[in-house]
């Protein structure tokens, strides 16, 4: 299959890159900036270089060869790429005199070029960088300029280089330019999608389970649940699915999904192990160790479950690429974990199966259409592996849970009632939701006359195409002076509701 290789230089923005590229039905795949694969690739029709946080004159900034592809598929090069490729053909970088950040427009473009095929004169682009090119490399020439930048763009011989992000929403013509790029520089055949997802996926499933037996873990999301209709397409009743209840998800959420995957027809085994995860749980606050008590656990629980499947050889789980990318970016740092990621249990003698794994959430929602799954399903926002225990400041009991569910399905449930003006479902607006209880927190309130001494429910709700970024989103007032008094009125425990309005990054969508 064709495909675009991204070099990731540690740019806030390269999975954005990624998703731009996917937007346009052609395969691409992240990689660190010094993992080119080794020999030549036939798939490979194009190379992107992203950008980054350091400076090419930075002692720890990332210098890669680029022999294994210079000069062999077409490169483009974003900022600190295009700063690099200068850097390193013969050109100059150099400080400048104030950091380039923010809206910039294109006073001059050379739309004969094929990279600014279509481009309109004075269009407005986004910069963000501390270093400027103050001489480009001999041979090539200048294809684009701003007031302040004179080298926004420059081109030679199957190198293209931009200074600005054409990736980010607030680049025009972005998408244009990575459309030029992709399909008419590179030639993409533009063959990437759902449909050929399924039945590329299905084939090489088959071809590489065998008659073997597989067992996944489902957590009620989207990710697993795909995951296990795409498994099931593909192997049937061989496929055999465990859904561990550690007391911390929505209120009846077991119930209703377990009988949501009775109706998809999968096979699956249930277990309530909440009072195990609730006890190893006692008196812990720090965010991080919840995460790996309850991924503990989890294994723990499931590995107990999947040994009675004495057949097994293998386990599948529903991994996507943001959690690959985010539980290790390439400077080794481990932004938060998912249970998830980073290798199976040795006493589970398993291999692994991650059939989703090249796939950004909205793909994972489009292979979910085209496999013809339940809407209410497909549109589920995502919900963290550890459950609420991430969404309750401070320890975890079961009262506590007890709260923030009741607080959450009151939420949740008035955002699928909701209808907006447009006659759009409020939840279908929003990409991810959901309450979180202020435990170590108490406030004054007064109820019928009488001073009550209760802990607050923050409100989250964010819009985003991918969690790598995400916005506050702006709800209705009356929508919101409703969920607040139901809150308040009806979930004892509570005597106040705020709106969380802080944007990713530099919050995250989870408080923990």
């Amino acid at each position: 299959m064709q495909k675009i290789i991204i070099l990731d230089f540690g740019s806030q923005t390269t999975q954005l890159i990624g998703r731009r590229v996917r937007e346009l039905d052609t395969f691409c795949e992240i990689l660190p900036y010094n993992k080119y694969p080794v020999g030549d690739d036939a798939d490979v029709i194009g190379v992107i270089l992203s950008g980054s946080p350091f400076s090419v004159h930075d002692p720890e900034g990332f210098k890669p060869d680029l022999s294994p592809f210079l000069g062999k598929v077409p490169v483009l090069g974003i900022c600190y790429g295009a700063q690099y490729l200068s850097y390193s053909l013969g050109g100059k970088v150099e400080k400048s005199d104030s950091r380039e950040y923010g809206r910039a427009h294109l006073e001059t473009v050379d739309t004969t070029n094929p990279l600014f095929c279509g481009f309109e004169q004075h269009s407005q682009v986004w910069m963000s960088h501390g270093d400027t090119i103050t001489a480009i490399p001999e041979g090539f020439q200048v294809i684009g300029s701003t007031a302040d930048v004179k080298y926004a763009a420059y081109a030679k011989d199957g190198v293209w280089a931009v200074q600005f992000h054409p990736e980010v929403f607030h680049t025009l013509q972005g998408k244009t330019l990575l459309k030029n790029f992709v399909v008419d520089i590179c030639g993409s055949r533009q063959e990437w999608s759902a449909a050929s997802f399924v039945d590329t996926t299905v084939a090489e499933l088959r071809e590489q389970l065998g008659q073997d037996r597989v067992i996944l873990g489902l957590s009620g999301g989207v990710d697993s649940s795909v995951c296990a209709v795409l498994l099931n397409r593909a192997i049937g009743d061989r496929l055999t699915c465990i859904f561990v209840d550690h007391g911390m998800l929505r209120k009846n959420e077991f119930r209703k999904v377990m009988d949501a995957y009775k109706g998809l027809g999968l096979n699956v085994i249930g277990v309530d192990a909440s009072e195990k995860f609730f006890a190893d749980l006692a008196g812990v606050t720090d965010p991080e160790q919840k995460r790996k008590i309850i991924g503990r656990d989890f294994v723990e629980v499931f590995n107990a479950e999947a040994k009675k499947i004495t057949d097994a050889r293998w386990l599948a789980q529903g991994t996507i690429y943001p959690d690959r990318i985010e539980s290790l970016n390439i400077t080794g740092k481990v932004i938060k974990s998912h249970h998830n990621v980073g290798g199976l249990p040795k006493e589970m003698h398993l291999q692994l199966c991650e059939p989703l794994k090249w796939l950004f959430k909205d793909e994972v929602r489009r292979v979910g259409y085209q496999l013809e799954m339940p809407e209410r399903l497909i549109k589920r926002h995502p919900f963290p592996g550890p459950g609420l225990a991430v969404r309750i400041l401070g320890d975890i009991t079961p009262e506590k849970v007890r709260i923030l569910q009741d607080a959450d399905d009151i939420y949740i449930e008035s955002m699928l009632q909701y209808r907006c003006e447009d006659g759009e479902v409020l939840y279908d607006k929003i990409w991810q939701a959901g309450a979180v209880l202020l435990s170590t927190v108490r406030s004054v309130g007064v109820m019928g006359d009488e001073r009550t001494y209760e802990h607050p429910v923050a409100l989250r709700a964010v819009t985003s195409t991918d969690a790598m970024t995400a916005d506050w989103a702006h709800l209705p007032y009356d929508f919101m002076a409703k969920v607040s008094n139901e809150i308040i009125n009806k979930v004892r425990g509570v005597n106040r509701v705020c709106y969380d309005i802080s944007s990713k990054p530099p919050a995250t969508i989870e408080w923990e």
